[in-house]
């Protein structure tokens, strides 16, 4: 089946340093995709070409096979989301106002938010756990309750496809989890097909279904998390030595740093 959400040849830069170039990438449909690999090797990047906050120096990204650039900002909002590292809420702006603004996509201009709209506000605080924080400011929640806020909206949204930048930074183990287990919910009680950046890899092996491992903006290897997660793809491209044990619940790869592999930075 061929995948809604693909980039071919997609080139992209920064002030005129090509960070990914010439990449082909499918977005796997129905799926949760972890992305991996070692800072600056264009994880981000790549998806912010894939939610058009990047402009394609060359290539194209197409969604249900019309180039993102053709297609009207409000369509795309409808059918794609995306969750930005850290992003940050007007001062003043409630839990239930941000997650509000999930629906605007959804709207026009002859249109009121209606009941309707309130309903799936209401379910998507209540799914995300934050619908006793409804009239809290944003800035007052701690780091877990503000992510799950974001989530919330994204929820809202109502996408079939979810784009997440590291959903989980800043935020302790604890938090970690209980967020990426939100992500699971998105993909198995809301049918959503989720694309992620992920920095802790056995973290993204629990709680993905397929994974991609980048370095240097290109993709090294992709498919099911243990046949992406071995000793040898993390010495290529991480330069450490692990050993790569099997979780108790899933049989998922778990990652055991050994140390720096023999072509590691202090060689």
């Amino acid at each position: 089946m061929t995948a809604r959400l693909q980039a071919r040849g997609l080139t992209l830069s920064y002030d005129g340093r090509v960070v990914v170039e010439g990449l082909d990438f499918d977005v796997a449909d129905g799926e949760v995709t972890a992305i991996i690999g070692p800072n600056g090797c264009g994880k981000s990047t790549l998806l912010k070409g894939l939610g058009r906050v990047m402009a394609p120096t060359a290539g194209t990204v197409t969604l249900d096979g019309a180039p993102l650039s053709r297609i009207p900002t409000r369509r795309i909002a409808s059918r794609l989301s995306l969750l930005p590292q850290s992003p940050e809420a007007p001062a003043g702006l409630t839990v239930a106002e941000l997650v509000a603004r999930g629906r605007h996509p959804h709207q026009r201009w002859f249109e009121q938010f209606g009941r309707g709209d309130e309903g799936i506000v209401r379910e998507a605080m209540i799914a995300t756990g934050v619908a006793d924080l409804a009239d809290m400011p944003v800035e007052e929640l701690s780091g877990g309750q503000r992510q799950r806020t974001w989530l919330s909206m994204t929820l809202a949204q109502q996408t079939d496809i979810v784009l997440l930048d590291e959903p989980t930074t800043y935020l302790d183990l604890a938090h970690q989890v209980e967020v990426l287990e939100l992500i699971r919910d998105l993909h198995l009680l809301h049918g959503r097909t989720v694309l992620m950046v992920l920095h802790d890899i056995s973290l993204a092996a629990r709680y993905s279904t397929r994974m991609v491992a980048m370095n240097s903006g290109r993709v090294v290897a992709s498919g099911a998390p243990e046949e992406v997660v071995t000793e040898g793809l993390l010495a290529d491209v991480f330069e450490l030595r692990a050993a790569i044990l099997r979780e108790p619940a899933l049989g998922r790869p778990h990652v055991m740093p050994l140390g720096l592999s023999a072509h590691g930075p202090d060689d």
